[in-house]
């Protein structure tokens, strides 16, 4: 997926603080504003991404979901240079990825970005090459930290991955049921879900019959 660099619009480093983001953010406005070069096209589409980069990066919710596809995507290039598929790499890039959901707001969390990062990471390529090493030990944790990893998926997302999963358990039983116990887990919190939608709903109504009724 294309990503826009942000910070590379903006010329400042990924750790600049807000205050250096409004600086920059001031001076490239004031330098290609169009008004300043007789609306010329080009100098427009810059002055946007500028503003674009601007408003992303000072709103923290907008700011948190960029910053999710920005790791999604450095990490899939890492991986794609990387020459060779092994349990241990793939090992380690799930327990980063565990690492990095952790550290984030799951109620900002790029849902779709996270699933397909673990569909890539574990693409059906992937699975085949992991079966050959025949890591039956490997192979178990790495499902567990993408399981772990993938916790805070909707139901909907959370199928695909178990599904994935389940490719690369085949016959280990105790993989097979970590799967099943995380997909019953996920349906019992879409239900939960649901009807907490159906309780606030008639909860509503509820007060509001009854701030009418008291008006009367």
């Amino acid at each position: 997926m294309y990503l826009k660099d942000y910070y590379g619009i903006l010329n400042i480093k990924p750790s600049a603080s807000q205050a250096e983001i409004k600086k920059a953010y001031r001076m490239l406005a004031l330098q290609y504003h169009p008004d300043k070069h007789n609306n010329d096209a080009e100098a427009q589409i810059h002055f946007s991404e500028i503003k674009e980069a601007y408003e992303i990066l000072t709103n923290p919710s907008k700011k948190e979901y960029y910053l999710q596809q920005r790791w999604y995507n450095q990490s899939l290039g890492k991986r794609k240079m990387q020459s060779e598929t092994t349990p241990f790499l793939v090992l380690q890039q799930s327990l980063e990825l565990e690492r990095h959901v952790a550290g984030i707001d799951v109620f900002r969390m790029d849902s779709g970005g996270l699933k397909d990062y673990i569909l890539d990471l574990l693409s059906i390529d992937t699975i085949e090459k992991l079966k050959d090493f025949n890591d039956t030990t490997a192979n178990l944790e790495i499902i567990k930290a993408l399981l772990r990893a993938a916790h805070p998926l909707p139901k909907i997302f959370m199928e695909e991955v178990l599904n994935r999963l389940r490719l690369l358990a085949t016959k280990d039983n105790q993989a097979l049921h970590l799967i099943e116990k995380q997909q019953t887990h996920s349906s019992q919190k879409h239900k939960y879900q649901q009807y907490s939608i159906i309780v606030i709903i008639v909860i509503t109504i509820i007060l509001c019959s009854l701030i009418h009724f008291a008006s009367r």
